[in-house]
C-alpha cells in the first residue's frame, strides 16, 4: 500500500478551509467517509452502469490534465479495493499515453439521475485496452449542482480532432461562458489526485482576461478541492458541451480567494471564489457523445453581476 492508503482523515489544506469557513463541526462529521476504501457491492453496480466519467493524472510531461473517459456500461469494473477502466482517454488526449506508477482521482456521473462516485486512488498497470487503479478512497457526493440530462454514448466513434494551445480563444471563452458543468482536478502531495463536479447556470464560470474565476458553491463542507489547493495550486480543468461532442482541456494553477459576502459575483454568498490561470489548453471535437434536453438543478444559485 502506499503512503496515500496509509492517511487516513483530513490533511491539513482541508482543516485550513474548513476553519476559515467556520464549518469545522459541520466537516467533522464526514471525516469516516475518507477511510481507507472497499467498493462495495453498490458502488461496484453504480461504477458497471456507467458511461461517462473523468480521470485526473499527470500526462508523461508531468503536467496535470483531467480527461474524458466513455464507453459502453461494463467499462468501470469495481469490487473490493480494486477498479478497473475497460478504456483509454482518446488519441491525442494528453492522458491517452497515462503512465503507471503514479495518483489518479477519477469520477463517475449518472446524469440522468443526479448521482456521482469519487474514487481515488494509484494507476498500477497501463495496457492497450485500459488501465488498473489501486483504490483509495471511494465515496459519493450529494446531488447538488448536477444538471439533469440523458447522454447517448457511441463508443465505436474513434475519431477525434484534438488541437492544442497556449492562450484562450474566442471559441474557447465561448464554450465556457455557456457552460452549466465542468469537471476540477486538484492534487495533494502524498494524498494523491482528487476530480470533482461543478456546475451551476450558464455563465456561472467566469472569464476574467486571460484568468477564469467561479463562485464556490454550498456543498458537503469537506472542501476536498479547495483543500488541494491551499496546500498545491496546480489544478486542470474539463469542460464538455454534450450537444456537440466538444471539450475543453485545461492545465495552469489555482488560488482560493477569499472575499466580502455580498461582492458582485458571489452567486451563493460564501465568500469564497476560485481563481484559475490556465497554462495550456487542449480542445476536443467529434467525442462520441451528446444529449438532448437538459433540467437544470434546483440547486443552482442565480448568477449575478
Amino acid at each position: 500500500m502506499t503512503e496515500q492508503a496509509i492517511a487516513a482523515g483530513f490533511h491539513p489544506g482541508e482543516l485550513s478551509v474548513q476553519r476559515q469557513a467556520g464549518l469545522e463541526y459541520e466537516a467533522a462529521r464526514l471525516e469516516g467517509m475518507l477511510a481507507p476504501a472497499h467498493l462495495s457491492r453498490g458502488a461496484g453496480g453504480f461504477l458497471a452502469q456507467r458511461e461517462f466519467a473523468a480521470v485526473t493524472a499527470r500526462a508523461a510531461d508531468g503536467t496535470l490534465w483531467t480527461a474524458p473517459l466513455l464507453g459502453r456500461a461494463g467499462f468501470l469494473e469495481g469490487f473490493d479495493t480494486t477498479l478497473v477502466v475497460h478504456t483509454r482517454p482518446a488519441a491525442g488526449d494528453p492522458l491517452h499515453e497515462l503512465p503507471a506508477g503514479q495518483a489518479a482521482g477519477l469520477l463517475a456521473v449518472e446524469f440522468a439521475t443526479r448521482r456521482r462516485l469519487r474514487v481515488n486512488g494509484t494507476v498500477v498497470a497501463v495496457g492497450e485496452g485500459g488501465f488498473l487503479v489501486d483504490v483509495e478512497q471511494a465515496y459519493g457526493n450529494c446531488p447538488s449542482y448536477i444538471q439533469q440530462r440523458r447522454l447517448a454514448i457511441d463508443p465505436g466513434r474513434r475519431t477525434v480532432d484534438v488541437e492544442r494551445s497556449d492562450a484562450l480563444t474566442a471559441a474557447h471563452r465561448e464554450l465556457i461562458r455557456h457552460a452549466d458543468t465542468f469537471l476540477l482536478g486538484t492534487t495533494h502531495p502524498t494524498r494523491g489526485a482528487d476530480t470533482s463536479h461543478k456546475g451551476g447556470e450558464p455563465g456561472f464560470v467566469r472569464v476574467d482576461g486571460a484568468d477564469l474565476w467561479w463562485p464556490d458553491y454550498a456543498g458537503n463542507n469537506m472542501f476536498n478541492s479547495l483543500g488541494n489547493i491551499a496546500s498545491d495550486p496546480e489544478a486542470s480543468l474539463l469542460f464538455v458541451d454534450f450537444t456537440t461532442g466538444s471539450a475543453l482541456q485545461l492545465t495552469g494553477t489555482a488560488t482560493l480567494e477569499w472575499v466580502t459576502q455580498g461582492t458582485a459575483g458571489e452567486d451563493d454568498a460564501t465568500g469564497r471564489r476560485v481563481r484559475f490561470h490556465p497554462a495550456q489548453m487542449v480542445s476536443q471535437k467529434g467525442l462520441a457523445l451528446h444529449s438532448s434536453g437538459v433540467v437544470p438543478s434546483p440547486h443552482n444559485p442565480h448568477v449575478t453581476a
